[in-house]
Formats: structure tokens, C-alpha cells, sequence
């Protein structure tokens, strides 16, 4: 540590505030577990280096100068400033302090890693978050230029990116709480090509998936209307202006409510997607981020290699 031209070492701060603690050299050296002599020398050799005495020697005890007296808050600040480092260090290595940052799809962004956030954060509130969102391919291209840390969606396969799978979401067809399929509970296929459709976010694999199902079971949609956003279909449903297909995760609430009906496709197969979590192979990971896999691996009990 510069200080003008003169060149201070921790462990001679650390000797000038334990004795000026103290009031004296033999017992600032039992403080700080180190010989006497030792504790002098650096005391000594601060002295020599900021070019003034800092203690006046009075037999058994010491007192500070006046400049000792000036000089003395700035070094406890400085002790304290790396102390503070080292625990936020500490923290960084732990999982309770640093950054974690996450990609993810939209859906789960919304419906899933909330609650994933808030057990993660109620333990860690020095970890600053930072969540960007886009679709599975735009998440796996963040996680390749350490944009990201860790990404969720569709799994995607890359030879840089480990990727596990970690639950199913099934796509549920969902109407109107005063639509005529709310109290039958299913309707049959044939009777699809007479609803309005209403779909989201045509770039999504979401908009795959629903065509796909259609064309298997020989049925062409009236679509209605295109929509860039889940919670905006969920509207249009509710208001009774057509039907939809949508991840369970949600519309759980909505069902719940009773503002939207479930209802079940005869003779369909489910629809489901399988959402992954992605991050770098044969990376250093730092504390948050290695908490929070183990947080996921907890909660969906699965292994998540390092």
C-alpha cells in the first residue's frame, strides 16, 4: 500500500491500531499472537515510512502522538474496508453474497421461477439477481456468451452447455367459465373446428406444438386471434372470445378461481414439454450460482453435475 512515497504494509496497520488499543506494545503482541520484538519492528518500520513518530514510549506503556492520533482512524478505516472485502468474499464463495444471473423462457420466468427466486433470496439477501428473458434458443445463446449463468426452456443439445431436465408441462385446453364446454369437462375432436382459436407467440415452441396437435388429430382451427403473450390469451379466454391451449403451470390460479374450466380433448395425447435447466461445461462456478443448482436439484430431485 502506497502511502506518498512511502510503501505501508497491513500487518504494520495492524500492529499501530492493536497498540494503540492497548497502550502497549507487550500486550498488543499477545493480541495479535506474535513476539514483541516483532510487533515493535513493524511499528518501527511504519514510523520510518510515514516519516514521523506515532507513539510516545512512557516505560511499560505507549501513547500516541499527536500525528499517531490523526493517522489513527484512517488506518482502522482501512482495516475495516478489507474486512468487509474478505466477507463479501466469504459470501461470494458460500452462495450469500455476489450475482446470479438467469435466462429463461418466458413462461417459466413467470409461472415457475418466482417461487424458485423467493426460497433462494429469503436466505441470501446479499445476492444481487439479474433475469433476462427470450425464447429457448435466444436462453442457450445467453448461457454461450456468459451473458448468463444458468438458463431454463426447451432442452437444447450443445456440446458447451450441460442440460437437464427438470419437470413436464403439459399443454391443457382451457375455456370460459360461461363457454358450453365449462360443466361437460371434454369435448370431442370433431367439435374443435367450430371454436375460435386463440394462440400466442408464434415464435415460440408453444405454437409448434399446438399446430402439431391439430394436424394429428385431423383438425383445422378457426383461429381467431395471435397473441404475444400468455397472460393476454388468458384474458381473451376469460372474456368468453374463444378457446386455448396453455401450459398448466399458467393457468393453475385461474382454475383454480374458476375463471377458466379445463377441459379435456377425447382421444388426444398429451401434449407436453419438457423444460431444462442450461449451463457452461468445465466452468467455474461461483457461490450463488452453485446454490441455486443445489436448490433445484432439492426441489426436483435431480442430480446436477458440477
Amino acid at each position: 500500500m502506497a502511502y506518498g512515497s512511502a510503501i505501508v504494509e497491513l500487518a504494520q496497520l495492524d500492529a499501530f491500531i492493536a497498540a494503540a488499543d492497548c497502550g502497549s506494545f507487550s500486550r498488543a503482541a499477545e493480541l495479535l499472537n506474535v513476539a514483541q520484538p516483532s510487533l515493535s519492528n513493524r511499528i518501527q518500520s511504519l514510523e520510518r515510512e510515514v516519516g514521523q513518530p506515532l507513539f510516545e514510549r512512557m516505560g511499560r506503556g505507549v501513547k500516541l502522538t499527536d500525528a499517531g492520533r490523526a493517522f489513527l482512524p484512517y488506518a482502522q478505516r482501512v482495516l475495516r474496508t478489507l474486512n468487509d472485502g474478505l466477507m463479501v468474499l466469504e459470501g461470494t464463495r458460500e452462495g450469500t453474497a455476489g450475482r446470479l444471473s438467469i435466462g429463461t423462457a418466458p413462461a417459466v420466468g413467470t409461472y415457475v421461477l418466482p417461487q424458485l427466486l423467493k426460497i433462494f433470496c429469503d436466505n441470501r439477501e446479499g445476492v444481487d439477481v439479474v433475469v433476462r428473458t427470450g425464447h429457448s434458443d435466444e436462453v442457450l445463446q445467453l448461457v454461450l456468451d456468459d451473458d448468463v449463468q444458468i438458463g431454463f426452456g426447451r432442452p437444447i443439445n450443445h456440446p458447451d452447455i450441460r442440460t437437464i431436465q427438470l419437470y413436464q408441462d403439459e399443454l391443457v385446453l382451457v375455456v370460459s367459465s360461461q363457454h358450453r364446454y365449462a360443466k361437460r369437462g371434454s369435448v370431442k375432436v370433431e367439435e374443435l373446428s367450430d371454436e375460435s382459436l386463440i394462440l400466442f407467440d408464434r415464435d415460440s415452441g408453444y405454437y409448434g406444438m399446438i399446430m402439431n396437435l391439430f394436424r394429428d388429430l385431423g383438425v383445422v382451427p378457426h383461429q381467431q386471434m395471435q397473441l404475444d403473450s400468455i397472460e393476454a390469451t388468458k384474458k381473451m379466454v376469460e372474456a368468453n372470445l374463444g378457446i386455448a391451449l396453455l401450459p398448466e403451470l399458467s393457468v393453475d390460479r385461474e382454475i383454480r378461481l374458476g375463471t377458466l374450466n379445463k377441459v379435456h380433448i377425447e382421444s388426444a395425447e398429451p401434449v407436453v414439454r419438457e423444460i431444462a435447466v442450461m449451463y457452461r461445461r468445465n466452468k467455474p462456478q461461483s457461490g450463488p450460482m452453485s446454490a441455486f443448482l443445489d436448490l433445484l436439484g432439492e426441489i426436483y430431485g435431480t442430480r446436477l453435475p458440477r
